[in-house]
């Protein structure tokens, strides 16, 4: 059994939904609702409750706040209320999305287009849990609502993916996990299914936000077929690789992030590995750089800085062209895809015409 004040990662909205919805049903039942234990996948979870009361002999409603852990997750320390009426529909447990809570409206994700964004796991464990103290002759009505949640949902990956007007109550374990964990790298992975249930078989790999702007501001493309990668470009072309559905991917966005696949580096997180110097370096010497100039490279801070040097020097679209050749061999050794590479500047200014050249998108 898990305490939430004992773990040092934190639990899934899908468990604050379900706790809070436990607490409210223990107050049509007169029951203490100050700390409630869920069932969740892998353990039970013992919650602390912030508020629950009696609204009505069939209705009330409980608050939990989403406790902090040790990792930026947007949702620490949000209340999820939920809302319980009992109906006279024995065993039947309705569960609906209220105020905060998104809206799915694209295919390929785990729920259908229409229904409100409560991922699977979390729907059974709100419903079985809430099953627990049901009498046998009653049903339930649940709905789940995240006062913040509009506000919040911008800084979620959840416009990319068609989920508007609220965040999605998440959780496959119960068990919140850091941004670097497998929890993570899924949320990342759901871009291509979604982009596959939309048709697309030509796609746009991006590292963030600096290469989906310049993707916007540079392309006529739909936003459903730009896929941000983050820095586990290595994970996401694997995940298009076992899909077998898509015909090609091109690599697009800023220097700083891209040049580190010409090294073979597959993880970009800078504290994994950081050998942008290096890189730029090697590149410009394999130009015929002087000794003085691949010094003055080497020894940059960004590669912004690089960029000045190697324009005054008058071999910038050499050297990036040739380290676009090399990310494309390398991604063509691993993957069964047609790969393309577009690296940009900070000011969205391409560094690779020739490549540019041949993608399968409209230029504006």
């Amino acid at each position: 059994m898990i305490e939430e004040d004992d773990q040092k990662s934190g639990i899934t909205t899908g468990s604050v939904a379900t706790a809070a919805s436990v607490a409210a049903l223990y107050c049509l039942f007169d029951k203490s609702a100050d700390v409630v234990e869920i069932t969740a996948p892998n353990d039970k979870l013992v919650v602390h409750i912030d508020s629950a009361r009696k609204l009505s002999d069939t209705t009330a409603t409980a608050v939990v706040e989403k406790p902090t852990y040790n990792d930026p997750d947007v949702t620490r320390g949000i209340k999820i209320i939920s809302n319980v009426t009992l109906t006279d529909d024995a065993g039947v447990i309705e569960l609906i999305g209220g105020e905060g809570v998104g809206k799915v409206t694209k295919p390929g994700l785990q729920i259908p287009v229409g229904e409100c964004a409560i991922n699977p796991v979390p729907r059974r464990m709100i419903k079985e849990n809430v099953a627990r103290y049901l009498p046998e002759d009653k049903g339930a009505r649940v709905e789940i609502v995240v006062p913040e949640g509009r506000a919040i949902a911008p800084k979620t990956m959840n416009s990319r993916l068609g989920i508007i007007d609220g965040i999605s109550i998440l959780g496959t374990t119960g068990v919140a996990r850091p941004m670097s964990s497998r929890a993570y790298t899924d949320s990342l992975k759901v871009q291509i299914d979604v982009a596959i249930a939309n048709g697309y078989k030509d796609l746009l790999f991006v590292p963030g936000n600096i290469g989906t702007r310049i993707a916007n501001e540079n392309l006529v493309i739909d936003e459903d077929a730009i896929i941000e990668m983050s820095n586990f470009v290595g994970f996401m072309l694997d995940e298009a690789d076992k899909a077998h559905e898509i015909d090609s991917i091109t690599l697009f966005g800023h220097a700083g992030k891209l040049i580190k696949i010409a090294a073979g580096i597959f993880n970009t997180k800078q504290s994994v590995a950081d050998a942008r110097r290096e890189i730029m370096t090697a590149y410009a010497g394999l130009v015929g750089a002087s000794t003085q100039t691949l010094r003055e490279i080497f020894e940059c801070i960004t590669t912004e800085d690089v960029i000045k040097i190697l324009d005054r020097e008058g071999i910038t679209t050499e050297v990036f062209e040739l380290i676009a050749d090399k990310i494309v061999e390398l991604c063509n050794l691993k993957y069964d895809i047609e790969f393309h590479v577009v690296i940009a500047k900070m000011d969205g200014s391409i560094l690779t015409p020739c490549h540019a050249e041949d993608i399968p998108f409209e230029w504006k």
